[in-house]
């Protein structure tokens, strides 16, 4: 509504006759009207302020080109101080000027910004005091000029140049430097300080759509977010999409842009009122967020401010892509410095371990022993790959089990050496080990309390072209594999101690030999010392017999008639002695060498045996031994050779009879015993010790040069025994324990007749 200007003249010259406008008037004066006519339609704004006694400010009236300007009307002004209408800042810096125009006296002029009803104005102001008749200044006329388009122009054409050298600065700081958290940290900070807002923060978008406060420059007295995560509820995949494709957010209030009320309540809990929000983008991906925010009041984002923001976000995905590349440039520059030193130790490892396989060779060239080898190997493998234990399990002849043979270890893991395992019970294991393939796996060590032990072990199989041998096992104390270069050393050095099994094997099984020769060339020359001992005793007799029947049957005639029947006694013994001896020994050469198969024929031994012990009767009686014969009824008949059996159980029947001693015991029996009928010679009162139990079946071995009872006998009879029941596919043992020795003979079932 426009004030009457003649009623405020009217007013003003009732309340002050003299002056108006600081001129003296007549009512009806020209000078009256045309400063009237000047109030109502000059295009500058006037105001009347009030000088209250008190010494403060009263707004009086206002022109109608300022109520257009301000949308106030004078009416509404009339008797208002400026903290009815304006803010409290701007109500102090006008009376400021108010003041200074008092204090002063003159005439002032100033520029400043004012907000009206949320709009910001710039003016250019001259005030000018008006005095009574006392020379008081009573009133201020106030002339002002909407300066806001040339205030607009100058400030854009600042913002402009200020915001080419923030972005030069910003782009200099992201070629000089490689500290992304630096040059956030200093861009947000001049960004807020060139758009005067109250907040600047980059948001960080994680891939599950949560973000994080990477860097923020603020004035807002809620606090700081810099660092916190959260997920902004207004940050859909609709949004999302829209920022990936380089879109932006606009926001001037809160409350009038038609948000969620979630977002809404989710931007007023951190002080956010008007919001503009850039996307930063990498690569063409969504990175983050960059956004401006003022915390109280709305705000009318300029074009030069968006375009800014805009710049501004495109230097930081430059300077977020730099640092990345840098990061990966670091990484593969860390990852080609660690596969260096990965390099170097296994050049150093390979070497060292060539140097381990250049003493096992060397111990192997130059040493027969397979043990000082291959706890050498086990030892120096430890150590080189730092194994908490390292150890060899070599197989069984038939490979149904395998046994710890070597081992070293820093710790007492299991298992210990000499520990068997049947490979059926672990095929899972052993399956491909007896493929010749490495296993390797992460074990929990059984039995290690109150703490879990947990070891990486690796089977390598020991083989050759000829078979497998066994295996290496090595435990490494952490969860670390052994990689390729690792297994490929074991499996070299597996294979020199392949060489080193064999050749120890090959050495052994040669000395075997070579202490069998030696065995089977001193058993032959005593053998024919014997035999030629054997041989000249009865030779001996027959001569001095013959020699002494020569002198006796002279020409002269006989002198001792009674003496011959002696010599000739003499010599038919020592004939036949002569006799059964090479008889014996042909029959034990034949038997040695490849004999004819035997002539099988049943035979029931129950009616078989009984003539044949029987006809020791006498002598045992005469020795003053017990004889005793013991058959099982049901015996089967048994197939075989009768002359060879007779002579085995005769030779048997003998040799007993001539050790056993007068008082004691023959027992000899026959039974059927699984698959098998056995006969068993036993007498009482002679142990014999395991030294001439070992040689009992040996050409003239005899168990005492004192024959008590003068038996002849060749000392083939127990050599021929043995050789005989091996030719009719048996077998034969001899016990002596508890003041008794027993000779077994056992015939397998297949010589049983059904």
């Amino acid at each position: 509504m426009n004030i009457n200007p003649a009623e405020s003249i009217g007013e003003l010259k009732k309340s002050h006759p003299h002056i108006l406008f600081g001129t003296e008037l007549d009512e009806n004066s020209g000078n009256e009207q045309f400063l009237l006519s000047m109030y109502d339609s000059v295009q500058a704004s006037i105001f009347v302020v009030d000088v209250l006694e008190d010494g403060d400010f009263q707004y009086v009236a206002l022109n109608p080109t300022h109520e257009r300007w301000l949308g106030i009307s004078s009416e509404d002004l009339k008797g208002k101080k400026p903290e009815d209408i304006l803010s409290p800042l701007d109500a102090a810096r006008v009376r400021q000027h108010y003041a200074d125009c008092v204090r002063f006296g003159k005439t002032i002029s100033y520029e400043q910004c004012l907000q009206f009803q949320g709009v910001a104005t710039w003016w250019s102001t001259t005030l000018t005091p008006l005095r009574d008749g006392n020379s008081r200044i009573y009133r201020l006329i106030g002339t002002s000029s909407n300066i806001t388009p040339a205030k607009q122009v100058a400030q854009a054409r600042g913002i402009q140049a200020e915001r080419e050298q923030l972005l030069e600065a910003i782009a200099q700081r992201i070629r000089e430097f490689l500290d992304l958290e630096k040059i956030l940290r200093q861009t947000v900070k001049e960004i807020r300080q060139c758009l005067n807002c109250d907040r600047i923060l980059i948001y960080h978008i994680q891939p599950d759509g949560s973000g994080t406060i990477v860097s923020e420059s603020t004035v807002t007295a809620g606090g700081s977010l810099l660092g916190k995560n959260f997920r902004d509820p207004g940050f859909s995949a609709k949004y999302k999409e829209r920022y990936g494709r380089g879109c932006i957010q606009i926001v001037e209030d809160i409350y009038a842009a038609g948000l969620h009320p979630e977002h809404i309540d989710f931007l007023a809990s951190l002080h956010v009122r008007a919001n503009l929000v850039v996307p930063i983008l990498l690569q063409q991906d969504l990175w983050g967020l960059f956004s401006a925010q003022h915390s109280y009041e709305p705000h009318q984002w300029q074009q030069i401010e968006i375009d800014l923001l805009k710049q501004v976000a495109t230097q930081i995905g430059i300077a977020v892509q730099q640092a990345e590349l840098h990061q990966q440039i670091q990484q593969l520059r860390a990852k080609l410095d660690l596969q260096a030193q990965q390099h170097q130790v296994q050049l150093q490892q390979a070497q060292n371990f060539q140097a381990l396989v250049q003493r096992i060779t060397e111990q192997i060239r130059d040493n027969k022993n397979e043990t000082q080898v291959l706890q050498t190997a086990t030892q120096e493998l430890a150590r080189l790959l730092k194994l908490d234990s390292c150890y060899i399990e070599l197989y069984s002849h038939c490979r149904t089990s395998v046994s710890v043979a070597y081992k070293y270890a820093t710790t007492n893991l299991p298992p210990e050496t000499g520990f068997t395992r049947k490979i059926a019970d672990f095929l899972e294991i052993y399956q491909p080990l007896l493929a010749k393939e490495y296993r390797q796996s992460i074990e929990i060590v059984p039995g290690w309390h109150p703490k879990l032990y947990v070891v990486t072990q690796l089977a390598c199989p020991i083989f050759d072209d000829q078979g497998i041998l066994g295996n290496f096992w090595l435990l490494r104390p952490t969860q670390e594999m052994f990689d390729e270069f690792e297994i490929e050393l074991v499996q070299q050095l597996a294979n020199e101690c392949a060489i080193a099994i064999r050749q120890a094997r090959l050495y052994e099984n040669t000395q075997v030999q070579v202490r069998e020769l030696e065995k089977r060339e001193r058993l032959k020359n005593e053998f024919l010392r014997t035999l030629s001992q054997e041989l000249r005793t009865p030779i001996t007799s027959i001569s001095l017999a013959a020699q002494t029947l020569e002198s006796v049957l002279t020409p002269e005639g006989i002198l001792d008639i009674e003496i011959v029947p002696q010599l000739l006694q003499i010599l038919h013994n020592e004939c036949g002695r002569e006799s059964k001896l090479i008889n014996d020994l042909l029959t034990l050469t034949y038997l040695e060498t490849d004999p004819a198969p035997p002539t099988l024929i049943p035979i029931d031994l129950q009616t078989w045996l009984p003539p044949i012990v029987e006809s020791f009767r006498d002598i045992t009686s005469c020795q003053q031994q017990q004889l005793k014969l013991t058959i099982e009824t049901a015996l089967l008949p048994l197939e075989t050779d009768i002359t060879d059996l007779e002579r085995i159980v005769t030779e048997l029947l003998n040799h007993t009879c001539k050790y056993t001693p007068a008082g004691e015991s023959i027992t000899v029996s026959a039974r059927l015993t699984g698959d098998t009928v056995q006969l068993s010679i036993t007498n009482s009162g002679l142990e014999i010790t395991a030294h001439d139990l070992s040689r009992i079946f040996e050409p003239f071995y005899r168990l005492s040069k004192n024959d008590p009872w003068k038996y002849s006998g060749t000392g083939l009879e127990m050599a021929l025994v043995q050789k005989m029941v091996k030719h009719l596919g048996g077998s034969i043992q001899v016990e002596s324990a508890a003041g008794q020795t027993t000779f077994i003979v056992e015939f397998p079932r297949a010589l049983l007749h059904d």
